[in-house]
C-alpha cells in the first residue's frame, strides 16, 4: 500500500513540475475568435478555395474579349514555293524573278516576319453558359467559405466550453481533496485514539487516492481542451489556456422555427451548385450549335531582321458547325445531366438530414434544460447531507463509510450539474448554428 502510495506522489509531483513548466496563459473567448478568424487553417483553405473558383470564372471572359498575339518569325530556305512567296511578301520580285531556272532553282532566300494576330469571339452560346455556370460556382464556393466558417467559430464555441467545464472539474476535484485529507486527518488521530478501526482509516486513504486519481485526470483534460483550442488558433507554442471567465449557465434568444432556413450558407451554397449543374447541362446542348468568330492580322516583312520595308493585312470571319465528333457531345451531354440530377437529389437529402439535425438539437435541449433542474435540486441536497455528516463524524457520531458516500456524492452532483451547464449551453449553441441564416 505504502509503495503505490509513493509512486502515485510521485506522479503527481511530477504532473505538478510539468504543468509549471508549461505557460498559463488567460484568454477569452473574443480574443480566440479573433485569432481564428486571422489564423485557422481550415477558414484559410476555403478562402483560396474561393479565390481558385474566382480564377476560374474569370477565365471565361475569353467568351467576350479578344485573343492578341505577336510573334517575330525568321527561316532562310531554297525551297522554290517558300523562296517566291518570301520574296513576293517582302516586295522585291522583280521580271527576272520569273524566269523558270531561277524559279526552279532559286538562291538562298531570307525572310523576317513580325505577325500581330487578333481573335475575336462573336457567337458562341456554349461559352457564354459555361461563363454562368463559372459564375454561380464561385458564388457556390464564396457561401461555402462563410459555413465553414460559421462551423469554425461553433467549434471555438464548444472548445472553450470544455475548456471551462475542464478548469471547473479540476476545481471541485480540489476541494474533494481537501475534505478527504481533512477527513484523513480526523480518521487516523480518532484511531490512534481508540475511536475508529484500522480499516476506517485505510477507507478514507482509498477515498483521498480516488479523488487525487480523478484530479489527474481532469488536469489532463485541461491540457487536452487547451490544445485543441491551440489548434483551433494554428498556434503551435507550448501555452496551457485558462479561460477569463467562468462556466456559467448562458440563456440566448434562438430562432424558434420547424424548418432550416433555406438561406442558410451551406444549403444556399449547394442550390446555386445545382443551378451550375444545370447550367452546364444547357452549354453541352448549346455545343451542337456553330460558333462564330472573326479573326485579322497585320503583317510585316523583310529579309532583315526586326526590319518591316513590306506589310500586309488579313480580316475574315468564321462559321464553323461541328456535325458529328464520334458522340463525344452527346456522351457529354448525358454525364452533365446526371450530375444535374444528383445535384438535385443532394440537395433534397442535405435539407432533409438538416431538417432532422434541428429537430433533435430542440430535444437536447429541452433534455438539457429538464437535468439542469434536477441536477441542481441534488446538488442542493447533497451539499446539506455532507455538511450534516461532517458535522457528525466529527463529533463521532457518524460511520466513516457513510461519511465517504456523502463526500463522493457530493464531489459526483457538483461535476454532473457543472456538465449539465455545459450541455445546456452546447445545445443551445449547435442550435444557433442550425437556424443561423446567410
Amino acid at each position: 500500500m505504502n509503495k503505490h502510495k509513493y509512486i502515485l506522489t510521485f506522479g503527481l509531483i511530477s504532473l505538478g513540475f510539468l504543468l509549471q513548466a508549461q505557460q498559463i496563459a488567460p484568454i477569452s473567448k473574443l480574443e480566440v475568435l479573433n485569432r481564428v478568424k486571422e489564423e485557422n487553417r481550415n477558414i484559410k483553405i476555403s478562402q483560396e478555395a474561393f479565390n481558385q473558383a474566382k480564377a476560374e470564372y474569370r477565365q471565361t471572359n475569353a467568351v467576350f474579349l479578344p485573343n492578341i498575339a505577336v510573334s517575330h518569325t525568321g527561316f532562310t530556305t531554297t525551297n522554290p514555293l517558300m523562296a517566291f512567296g518570301s520574296k513576293l511578301n517582302q516586295g522585291i520580285l522583280t521580271q527576272g524573278d520569273f524566269n523558270p531556272d531561277l524559279l526552279n532553282n532559286p538562291s538562298q532566300t531570307q525572310n523576317f516576319a513580325t505577325r500581330l494576330e487578333v481573335e475575336q469571339p462573336l457567337i458562341n452560346m456554349d461559352g457564354f453558359y459555361q461563363r454562368k455556370a463559372a459564375k454561380s460556382k464561385m458564388e457556390s464556393t464564396s457561401l461555402q467559405s462563410k459555413r465553414i466558417t460559421d462551423y469554425i467559430n461553433f467549434e471555438v464555441d464548444k472548445a472553450y466550453m470544455q475548456l471551462q467545464l475542464a478548469y471547473k472539474a479540476v476545481d471541485v476535484l480540489e476541494k474533494a481533496l481537501e475534505s478527504a485529507q481533512s477527513n484523513k486527518t480526523i480518521a487516523v488521530n480518532s484511531f490512534k485514539q481508540g475511536y475508529r478501526q484500522r480499516a476506517d482509516v485505510l477507507a478514507v486513504e482509498v477515498r483521498v487516492t480516488e479523488v487525487q486519481n480523478q484530479l489527474q485526470t481532469a488536469k489532463s483534460n485541461v491540457n487536452n481542451a487547451s490544445n485543441y483550442l491551440s489548434f483551433l488558433m494554428n498556434d503551435n507554442s507550448d501555452v496551457v489556456y485558462q479561460p477569463s471567465d467562468v462556466l456559467s449557465l448562458e440563456v440566448v434568444n434562438l430562432v424558434n422555427s420547424d424548418n432550416v432556413s433555406t438561406n442558410r450558407a451551406d444549403i444556399k451554397a449547394m442550390e446555386v451548385a445545382t443551378e451550375a449543374y444545370k447550367t452546364m447541362h444547357k452549354a453541352d446542348g448549346m455545343a451542337f450549335l456553330p460558333t462564330l468568330n472573326a479573326f485579322g492580322s497585320y503583317e510585316l516583312y523583310d529579309d532583315q531582321i526586326f526590319q518591316g520595308d513590306a506589310s500586309g493585312y488579313l480580316v475574315g470571319a468564321q462559321l464553323k458547325w461541328n456535325i458529328f465528333e464520334g458522340f463525344t457531345r452527346f456522351a457529354k451531354s448525358k454525364q452533365s445531366k446526371a450530375q444535374f440530377e444528383k445535384s438535385k437529389l443532394e440537395y433534397e437529402q442535405y435539407v432533409s438530414q438538416s431538417e432532422m439535425e434541428l429537430k433533435q438539437a430542440k430535444r437536447l435541449l429541452t433534455d438539457a434544460e429538464n437535468r439542469l433542474k434536477l441536477t441542481s435540486l441534488a446538488l442542493e441536497q447533497s451539499d446539506e447531507s455532507l455538511r450534516i455528516r461532517t458535522n457528525r463524524f466529527k463529533e463521532g457520531l457518524e460511520t466513516t463509510s457513510d461519511l465517504l458516500i456523502s463526500e463522493t456524492q457530493y464531489a459526483q452532483k457538483q461535476l454532473e450539474y457543472y456538465q449539465t451547464i455545459f450541455e445546456f449551453n452546447y445545445a443551445q449553441s449547435y442550435l444557433e448554428y442550425l437556424t443561423k441564416s446567410n
